[in-house]
């Protein structure tokens, strides 16, 4: 078993191999882990050694590489994580946050996907072609965007505003467009949106 500090290690020089193509030095693991002290960055190296998920190549600069064991421990579906990006700021590192898992962050139960046809989502950044991942569910609160099945026909992505008489109001979050009201018995709510995907290649 790894401490927490050795893990942080390990995926620290696993995720750098994989962005740069060869291992950092110990200046970089400490500077990347926020650690003071090269001698402890050392000691979490030799017991990655030790633990078979790392190869240290003597008197070579950039001597670390990973193991067979290493490689396969990386998470089949998952990219670094490698930082926060505010538009014209350089990138600032999350400590601890190393790799995003996207099966925990997309998937789960009673979870599917739809691709969005059409631009009456486009002020609540769904645009033509994004994929949304839908969480199936009967109820909705207001403000929710859901998939509404209106007289067991139509299916449509719209935001969810329930009124005081008992109708339900689908509003498209486009200002060319209007919304639509509907007795509350004429629309079935499939699901709601909780997550969302665009490919720009």
């Amino acid at each position: 078993m790894l401490s927490r500090r050795q893990q942080d290690t390990f995926h620290f020089i696993r995720d750098f191999i994989l962005r740069h193509g060869h291992g950092p030095v110990l200046e970089e693991i400490a500077e990347g882990l926020g650690i003071q002290s090269r001698g402890s960055v050392h000691r979490y190296v030799q017991a990655l050694a030790d633990a078979g998920l790392i190869e240290v190549v003597p008197g070579r600069h950039r001597g670390i590489r990973l193991t067979e064991q290493a490689e396969e421990q990386a998470p089949p579906h998952s990219l670094p994580l490698v930082g926060r990006i505010a538009a014209g700021h350089p990138i600032e590192a999350i400590p601890g946050e190393d790799r995003l898992d996207l099966a925990d962050f997309f998937m789960g139960p009673n979870r599917f996907v739809l691709k969005v046809q059409g631009d009456s989502m486009i002020e609540a950044g769904i645009l033509d072609g994004d994929m949304v991942i839908v969480e199936q569910r009967d109820t909705a609160s207001d403000g929710d965007i859901v998939v509404a099945l209106i007289d067991n026909e139509v299916a449509t992505l719209k935001t969810l505003y329930k009124n005081d008489d008992g109708s339900l109001t689908l509003k498209p979050e486009n200002v060319l467009l209007p919304p639509f009201r509907y007795p509350a018995d004429r629309v079935q709510i499939q699901g709601i949106v909780v997550g969302q995907m665009r490919s720009y290649r």
